[in-house]
C-alpha cells in the first residue's frame, strides 16, 4: 500500500483496524463492526483517528482579511479561542471545500481542511494570499489529531485532565491543555453528531495519547471507531461531505448550508456567483430520502422522477440509529419537497424512495 500513514498506523493494526485507502492515506474503516462503533458513538463513546485532516496556518497583518476573501462564512465576528464552519467556493460558486476556522489571536487562524484536498487548498490559499500581509504554513504533517466523540466523552476525558471541560462550549477550544501529562489544543467540535473533543498534538505523542484515552475510556464502554461508521454518523444528521455533498460543481447553496454563507459582508471569492444564485433561486437541492422499497442506495445511482433522470444519489447507507435505509441525494429543486415520491437506479430497476426532512437524526437535549 503507497498509502500515507498516520503516526496511529500501528496502533490501528494492534487493535484489529481493517485498513482501506481513503484521500491517499491507509486508514481503518473498521474494527469490531460499522454498527457496533456507530452505537457505541451514539449511546457511549469512540475514538478516532483523524491525522490525516490538514491544517494551514495564517499568520500576519493581514491574516483576517485573507480568511474574510477565502471564506464564504464571517470570522470578523470571532473572538479568540472560537471555531468557524464554512465552506470555500471558487469565483463560480463551485466548493473548493469545507473547513474550521480556529482564531487563537488577533492575528492569527488555523484552518482545519480535508485530507483528500490539502493539496489543492495549500494552492488555491497561497495563489488568492497575494496582496495580502500574511504569512501561510501547511502543518499538515507536523500535526496529529484525535477524536473522542459520543455522549460519554466529557467523562471519559476528564480522567485524563484538570482543565475545565464543563466550560468548554460547543465551537470553542483551548489552546494549550494537558492531556494525560502531554500538550494539545483541544477543541469541542466533532463530525458524528454527538458531544465530543478534538485534540491535535505532536504526532509523536499520538500513540500515547490513543493508549490513554483507550486506558481512562475501558470502564465507559469505549470503542475505537473508524472511517465507516464516521460516515454513517456524520450522515444520519446530514452534515455534508466534501466529494459527495460538495464538489467544485455543487455550491453550498444547492448543498442547503447557505447559513454559512454570509453575502451581507465584504467581498469574497465566488460572492457574485452565490449572489446570483440565491437571487434566482438554486435549480438543484440536496435533499434526503428514505427507501420505501427494499435496496439500499449508493453515490452515484440516478434518481428519477416519472420516466425522466432528475439527479443522483449523493450518499446512500443504512443508517445503525434509525434502523432505515436513507440517502441523500442532489437533484431538480422543483421536486424537493418532502413527500415527493421518487425512483432510485438500482442494478438498472427503479426502486421506491421518498424525500423526507433533514436531519433523520438529533441527539437528544440538543
Amino acid at each position: 500500500m503507497s498509502a500515507k500513514q498516520t503516526p496511529l498506523y500501528e496502533t490501528h493494526l494492534k487493535y484489529g483496524g481493517r485498513m482501506v485507502e481513503f484521500g491517499g492515506w491507509a486508514l481503518p474503516v473498521q474494527y469490531a463492526g460499522i454498527k457496533e462503533e456507530h452505537q457505541a458513538v451514539r449511546t457511549k463513546a469512540g475514538l478516532f483517528d483523524v491525522s490525516h485532516m490538514g491544517e494551514v496556518l495564517a499568520e500576519g497583518p493581514g491574516a483576517l482579511a485573507f480568511v474574510q476573501k477565502l471564506i464564504t462564512n464571517n470570522a470578523s465576528k470571532l473572538e479568540i479561542n472560537q471555531i468557524l464552519y464554512s465552506p470555500i467556493c471558487y469565483p463560480d460558486g463551485g466548493t473548493v471545500d469545507d473547513l474550521l476556522v480556529y482564531k487563537q489571536a488577533e492575528d492569527r487562524y488555523l484552518l482545519v481542511i480535508n485530507a483528500a484536498n490539502i493539496e489543492k487548498d495549500w494552492n488555491w490559499m497561497q495563489e488568492n494570499a497575494s496582496g495580502f500581509d500574511v504569512k501561510l504554513t501547511n502543518l499538515s504533517d507536523e500535526t496529529a489529531q484525535l477524536a473522542l466523540q459520543g455522549p460519554l466523552a466529557t467523562e471519559i476525558l476528564a480522567k485524563l485532565t484538570s482543565a475545565p471541560l464543563a466550560d468548554l462550549k460547543y465551537y470553542w477550544f483551548m489552546p494549550d491543555v494537558l492531556v494525560a501529562g502531554k500538550n494539545v489544543l483541544l477543541s469541542r467540535t466533532g463530525y458524528t453528531g454527538e458531544d465530543g473533543f478534538e485534540l491535535y498534538c505532536a504526532p509523536q505523542d499520538a500513540a500515547y495519547l490513543w493508549e490513554a484515552i483507550m486506558e481512562a475510556g475501558k470502564p465507559y464502554g469505549l470503542q475505537p471507531a473508524a472511517l465507516g461508521c464516521r460516515d454513517t454518523l456524520r450522515f444520519e444528521v446530514c452534515f455534508p461531505l466534501y466529494g459527495h455533498e460538495l464538489t467544485k460543481d455543487i455550491s453550498p447553496l444547492e448543498a442547503g448550508i447557505g447559513i454559512f454563507v454570509k453575502l451581507d459582508k465584504e467581498d469574497f471569492l465566488g460572492k457574485e456567483a452565490l449572489q446570483a444564485q440565491k437571487a434566482n433561486g438554486v435549480k438543484r437541492r440536496i435533499v434526503g430520502f428514505e427507501m420505501i422499497e427494499r435496496g439500499v442506495a449508493r453515490a452515484d445511482y440516478p434518481v428519477w422522477v416519472e420516466g425522466r433522470q432528475v439527479g443522483c444519489v449523493t450518499t446512500g447507507s443504512y443508517a445503525p440509529s434509525l434502523d432505515k435505509n436513507l440517502g441523500l441525494a442532489l437533484i431538480e429543486a422543483q421536486y424537493a419537497q418532502v413527500g415527493q415520491q421518487i425512483g432510485i437506479e438500482i442494478r438498472g430497476k427503479q426502486v421506491a424512495a421518498q424525500v423526507v426532512s433533514k436531519p433523520f437524526y438529533k441527539r437528544e437535549g440538543k
